[in-house]
């Protein structure tokens, strides 16, 4: 490490560079910071081990908490544990029904198949190599020659083709999956010649799928607690006094059908507790005594330490007029008229010094209603802006929940540093895992708000609180999406006090390989929502969050990673909500996600998964990648350097190779077509002259990865937009993307004319929070754990944190060579003025699409009735969509009249950096106007667009997005 750099780190974990916290709250007592997945220090909740317990091997004493199990043994016991991680290195049989196992045996010749169990996870091979040891039950089964039915292979397609055996009906199957389970088959001479331990999930759905309550459940004189958990030998509930205080008493559960469940007073109400749960954990190939938090919890204890039993419906726990909150929710006549605004909680308002310091970061930031971000947001909802879409806000891992264990730079001592210099993201990763920030897509608890956005993660606070966040945004007419994350869990194993779920039931919440590995695809430990019980946990979830806290949308992270069954299980669920029975109107509830199909449910390998194709005819939205790439140029994966449609392309060159001038014109023409699609709402059915000359639908038009661009059967379907959390700001694009000469005026352009095309097109737009005010992340590529310092928003409109330093070498440091000299050029950094210029155009362009309903489209019929591209095919100039709306007129009654104030409209984008003169014979003779909100706009040069209706002719400024009206006499 550099000197400089060591000196600063040393710097920064004293004085110069770490602030001082307000302590916390002195009825709590001090903790330390939550564990990390697998680590000794989560052994807080409590984990011992039980030694195998078999005849021919010593019982070994209950290990320490925290124990690693690393003593030195006798012989035997080492013989013995090497033999087990010997015998069960995967699990590739899969138990799929009560009376049916399948096995991809190794041996199609063997003699015989049988089924063995160890209630204390004894299991090993005979040293002789003569069959299985320790076992408390052995089953012959029989081969089952119809194969496996059609029931199992629809669940679990991609075990399709294994043999099936059959379990004898007299086998107690309830009892045996509470044990270490393994089959085995054997020659002729009584030789094992494969051995592989079981998958559970399809038992367990076939005999204990359970539809009835789960969690707590309050009454006017008891508290019920009800934990599914079917593999479990024994659960108990330990209650503590308080969320630091030490045990009141651990109580047995009684179990029912895989249900265990107690009964107690009222006064339970407000303990805290946690489940200890007896079970078999096949990833230690141990039964483990495990202390859990409530997967159902509403209330939790900071960092999750303990579950909070809380009625989350008592009247302490609401803000004022909480219950009459249905009747002031912002208007939504239909979700065609959404607009999306990508929040993070924090982002929002950490910098803000008009909320006061205490609620800076936090869910209470948004009840400042005179706030600088509360005016911003009220500034874009009074445009048209509908939904803010919040990051992250349920319990997640990486943040502790105890603000005084928080460390922070001093920001003042960072910005001393150049701007390409590599101090501040060095002083940012020292204490990344220490500080307040991260986005969030760690999930722990899905049920309960998290406690590092609350004043207090004990007790009500994060529950009160987020009501008023609600609430809040609610009254300034925004209403309130939540990010939600089922496809992937923080931590599984039976260690840390971020795993939960597979604590439990072991393998059960996790989606496994064929080897009986747990599947990451999706980040770490993917959750399968194609087992009965993980599509219920997230319905349930989902109708907890809008009935309790009334949100008013979702968006799935990863929702191709969900099974498109669950997808349609929670829209429909959402959807029968009531004002009378349950004070929301779920008819107003916008599903959407990202519906990238990759990894292990790619092709639909695993059942029929949310992708973008599946999701078609839903009426669920996708993120609109190809609409993206298309606009900026390239892939958030490939070459930084790859140039788009608004990006100069073909137009003005930035020196990287990309073909010739005929190459990159007709890759220019190519992504012309996709946007073209994209401003049609995406519909795989809309029929676009392409610049080749043909009529192809959108279905047809592909990307260069040869998948369809047109995928949606509605424009609903679709959410448009150019950035998002994930990857750089949109400037950051732009500044990464364009020629170096290119100024920082023109980049502004480029930044409004990306937008415009989202807030024009049929669908719904989504931008990400700081599009409208040039924000900077200083070329951060994936800033999740970058701190408050890289993601800054200034709702001041002093800076767009453009030029804070090299971006965190994680995840750019490859990219460095190129972003110093860029982020070291002075005419790079825009001014407050440009800031003020883009907001305002951006504003005009949601005024627009709010102006008329010509723009928003809630149907394919009359998106492709309506809606014609004029400068297609082969002959088009390069860089200019022209695209025109229709409404009825005097000479088209067959159509409905929609806009009362307008029969055409007419937009115009040219991404040209010259003004550009086309004359189009089909749109003469009309009585096109230029806007009127583009007629009063701060934009010179929008002001200066023109149409000449003897010709047909436009005449559009460079970089700049017209859009031309016929108003009705």
């Amino acid at each position: 490490m550099p000197m400089q750099v060591n000196m600063l780190l040393h710097r920064h974990l004293n004085s110069p560079f770490t602030l001082p916290i307000p302590p916390r709250s002195s009825s709590a007592s001090p903790r330390g910071p939550p564990a990390r997945a697998h680590s000794a220090r989560a052994a807080a909740l409590g984990t011992w081990r039980r030694a195998p317990a078999a005849a021919a091997l010593p019982r070994k004493p209950p290990m320490a908490v925290g124990d690693t199990g690393a003593s030195a043994g006798t012989a035997v016991e080492n013989q013995a544990a090497e033999a087990i991680q010997a015998f069960m290195p995967d699990a590739r049989a899969y138990w799929v029904t009560s009376s049916l196992i399948a096995w991809n045996v190794s041996d199609p010749e063997a003699s015989s198949v049988c089924l063995y169990a160890s209630r204390g996870a004894a299991l090993h091979l005979s040293p002789s190599n003569r069959g299985i040891q320790g076992y408390d039950s052995k089953v012959e089964l029989q081969p089952e020659h119809a194969g496996l039915p059609e029931s199992v292979t629809e669940k679990f397609p991609f075990i399709s083709s294994y043999r099936a055996f059959r379990v004898p009906s007299s086998v107690d199957v309830a009892s045996l999956v509470k044990c270490q389970l393994v089959v085995a088959s054997f020659s002729a001479d009584g030789k094992h010649t494969d051995v592989t331990g079981l998958q559970l999930p399809g038992v367990l759905d076939d005999m204990f799928a359970y539809t009835g309550p789960l969690g707590a459940v309050f009454s006017e004189e008891a508290v019920s607690l009800h934990l599914w958990a079917p593999t479990a030998q024994e659960v108990s509930v330990r209650f503590f006094d308080g969320p630091v205080g030490p045990v009141l008493e651990t109580l047995q559960l009684k179990e029912f059908n895989g249900v265990w469940s107690i009964t107690g007073p009222r006064d339970w109400e407000n303990r805290y507790y946690l489940y200890e749960v007896d079970v078999y954990h096949p990833s230690k190939a141990l039964v483990e005594k495990v202390l859990a938090d409530d997967p159902y919890a509403r209330g939790l204890s900071a960092n999750g330490e303990r579950t909070w039993l809380v009625d989350i419906n008592c009247e302490s726990m609401k803000p004022p007029s909480w219950d009459e909150l249905a009747d002031e929710k912002p208007k939504l006549d239909s979700f065609s008229d959404i607009t999306i605004y990508e929040l993070h909680i924090r982002d929002f308002s950490a910098h803000d010094s008009t909320v006061d310091c205490n609620s800076r970061g936090g869910f209470q930031a948004f009840t400042y209603q005179d706030s600088a971000g509360m005016q911003h947001l009220q500034k874009l909802s009074d445009a048209g802006l509908t939904h803010v879409h919040l990051l992250p806000s349920f319990h997640f891992a990486g943040v502790d929940d105890i603000k005084s264990n928080w460390k922070c730079v001093d920001e003042c001592e960072l910005a001393k540093f150049p701007p390409g210099s590599d101090m501040q993201q060095a002083a940012i990763a020292a204490i990344k895992e220490e500080d307040p920030y991260n986005w969030g897509y760690n999930p722990v608890l899905w049920g309960v708000p998290k406690g590092s956005y609350a004043s207090n993660p004990d007790g009500p606070s994060r529950i009160i609180e987020y009501r008023q966040m609600v609430q809040a945004l609610n009254r300034v007419g925004l209403r309130v999406v939540m990010d939600v994350v089922y496809n992937h869990l923080n931590s599984s194993g039976p260690f840390g006090i971020t795993s939960v779920l597979d604590k439990i039931v072991p393998g059960y919440y996790v989606r496994r390989d064929i080897k009986g590995q747990i599947e990451n695809s999706a980040a770490m430990n993917n959750t399968a929502s194609e087992h009965f019980m993980v599509d219920r946990l997230i319905v349930d979830d989902l109708l907890n969050w809008a009935v309790n806290y009334k949100v008013d949308g979702f968006r799935f992270d990863l929702m191709g990673h969900i099974m498109k069954r669950t997808m349609m299980r929670a829209k429909s669920a959402l959807q029968s909500l009531t004002r009378d029975a349950h004070g929301v109107d779920g008819s107003k509830i916008y599903l959407y996600g990202e519906g990238w199909d990759f990894g292990e449910v790619a092709r639909n390998q695993r059942g029929i998964n949310g992708s973008q194709l599946n999701m078609s005819g839903t009426g669920i939205g996708s993120f609109n990648d190809r609409m993206r790439d298309a606009v900026n140029g390239g892939n958030p994966f490939g070459n930084p350097l790859q140039q788009g449609f608004t990006t100069g392309l073909f137009l003005q060159p930035n020196g990287f190779y990309q073909g010739n001038e005929a190459d990159t014109r007709a890759a220019l023409a190519t992504y012309a077509d996709h946007i073209q699609i994209g401003l049609a709402g995406n519909l795989r059915d809309y029929i676009l002259i392409s610049h080749t000359g043909e009529a192809k639908k959108g279905s047809e038009i592909y990307t260069f990865d040869g998948l369809p661009v047109g995928y949606t059967s509605s424009p609903i379907e679709t959410i448009n937009y150019v950035s998002a959390h994930d990857n750089e700001t949109l400037f950051d694009v732009i500044s990464l993307k364009t020629l170096t000469d290119v100024s920082v005026d023109e980049r502004c352009r480029i930044n409004v004319l990306a937008s415009s095309m989202m807030a024009l097109s049929q669908g719904i737009p989504f931008f990400h929070a700081g599009d409208e005010i040039l924000r900077s992340k200083s070329i951060d590529r994936d800033s999740y754990n970058s701190g408050d310092w890289f993601n800054k928003l200034d709702f001041s409109y002093e800076t767009n944190n453009w030029g804070v330093g090299l971006p965190p070498s994680e995840k750019n440091e490859d990219n460095w060579p190129l972003i110093k000299p860029k982020l070291e050029n002075p005419f790079f950094k825009p001014a407050k003025r440009h800031i003020l210029a883009v907001l305002e155009s951006f504003v005009d362009i949601l005024k627009i699409r709010y102006s008329s309903p010509l723009f928003r489209l809630s149907t394919a019929s009359d998106t492709k009735e309506r809606v014609q591209f004029h400068n297609t095919g082969p002959s088009a100039m390069p860089g200019v969509i022209v695209m025109s709306i229709e409404d009825a007129r005097n000479d088209s009654p067959q159509m409905a009249q929609l806009d009362a104030n307008f029969s055409y409209v007419v937009v115009v984008f040219n991404v040209c950096p010259h003004e550009v003169s086309m004359d189009i014979p089909a749109l003469a003779s009309m009585a096109l106007e230029l806007h009127p909100v583009q007629v009063s706009s701060s934009d010179a040069l929008v002001r200066q667009s023109a149409y000449e209706a003897a010709t047909g002719r436009f005449i559009v400024p460079r970089r700049t997005a017209s859009v031309f009206v016929e108003p009705r006499c």
